[in-house]
């Protein structure tokens, strides 16, 4: 080992112990402290080897794509398919049910408010008792607030009604067609001009007339003269026993 400066010796005559350990500490320990040092930054580094490196969804085209779907395994659910596949079928056959009963209670009361009335239904049909009538007479009744003429009508009026040259008429329709019996002539007694009420056993061909515009129509109901432009309308109607005509 080298001797010492002159200076150095000089130095540790004058200098307490003490002082001169903290001025100048001994090399064992400077080294010791070196080692530990080296230890901790290559154990540090160790665990950043460790641990795996973190992959920004930032990066260029040429490394990355950006249209990286992210992972969402973690919130799925732990439990099995089946029980929620039960709990969606019960929710949409639930949803199911009420809409169709829903729907069902909707399209009910529809129809039910758009249905005729009692007092409407009682008129639908009207039954007379054709007995009362003589022949050769009209008679008015009322069937859905509408006037109807039945006439019992002789047998020179059918004749006349038959031999009537209908297809030169302006609503060519023959007596066979507006009539089931030949003697019973039923129809609704409204003009086809203007919805007036005409006269019967009246007019200039023996049938009936209408004063507010002078339409004419013959014995069995025609239009012939005047501005109306159809012949009288004839309802539905039966016979369900002889003397019984029931019209609706």
């Amino acid at each position: 080992m080298a001797p010492l400066p002159t200076s150095t010796r000089t130095l540790l005559r004058l200098c307490p112990h003490r002082s001169l350990a903290a001025l100048s500490p001994p090399l064992a320990c400077t080294s010791q402290q070196r080692r530990h040092k080296a230890d901790i930054v290559q154990r540090t580094a160790g665990e950043y080897d460790k641990t795996p490196a973190f992959e920004s969804p930032f990066r260029s085209i040429d490394q990355q794509p950006t249209t990286k779907i992210p992972d969402f395994g973690a919130y799925k659910s732990r439990k099995g398919e089946t029980t929620n596949r039960t709990v969606q079928y019960f929710m949409v056959g639930s949803m199911g049910v009420l809409a169709a009963a829903g729907a069902k209670a909707t399209v009910q009361d529809f129809l039910v408010n758009m249905s005729a009335s009692a007092d409407v239904l009682a008129q639908a049909k009207v039954e007379i008792d054709l007995a009362a009538i003589p022949e050769g007479k009209n008679v008015i009744v009322k069937w859905r607030g509408k006037p109807v003429f039945i006439r019992h009508r002789t047998g020179d009026e059918i004749q006349e009604a038959e031999d009537t040259k209908w297809e030169s008429l302006r609503d060519p329709q023959p007596d066979s067609d507006r009539v089931k019996r030949p003697e019973w002539l039923i129809m609704v007694g409204v003009c086809t001009h203007l919805g007036c009420v005409p006269i019967g056993e009246s007019g200039d061909f023996g049938g009936w007339f209408c004063p507010c515009h002078g339409s004419h129509y013959d014995i069995s109901g025609r239009a012939r003269k005047g501005p109306a432009p159809l012949n009288l309308e004839v309802p539905e109607y039966s016979f369900p026993e002889d003397e019984t005509v029931v019209i609706g």
